[in-house]
């Protein structure tokens, strides 16, 4: 909120260089905010991939939540008015790199009932296979 006062006062003054500034800083904030929104379903997304692999099988609890997982990542990543996405491809894959270690350390809790630490289940699964699974997901509804 202090940003958007500063932001008005700059440009009653008619500092527009300071107020591109603020809006820079802002813009930033926003984003950020994007991406984290998004690397926390990105971790839930993960952590049923990990489990169907993990189990080879699923469930239709886990099929929901990932569906659910792809939705709100592809809404989230989506520009509202001037269109196009927040994140590219790429970026959305460093954004689920990130998140794996996150979605390994909760499937450590859930898969086989917490039996396997979080090594032994890295060892079981394939991490990049996984990460590309879930990217493939989300870019899929993106283009129509």
């Amino acid at each position: 909120m202090e940003e958007l006062l500063t932001l008005k006062d700059l440009l009653i003054k008619g500092d527009v260089q300071g107020a591109l500034i603020i809006v820079e800083e802002l813009t930033e904030m926003s984003r950020n905010d994007i991406i984290k929104t998004i690397r926390s379903y990105a971790v839930i997304l993960l952590l049923h991939l990990i489990k169907q692999q993990a189990e080879n099988c699923t469930t239709r609890s886990w099929e929901v939540s990932i569906r659910n997982s792809v939705r709100e990542t592809q809404r989230e990543n989506k520009g509202r008015k001037a269109g196009g996405y927040y994140l590219t491809p790429e970026e959305l894959l460093e954004t689920l790199a990130e998140a794996y270690l996150n979605a390994i350390d909760e499937a450590t809790l859930e898969v086989e009932e917490g039996r396997y630490e979080s090594e032994e289940l890295e060892e079981l699964v394939n991490q990049e296979e996984i990460i590309n699974r879930a990217l493939a997901l989300i870019l899929s509804g993106e283009s129509s």
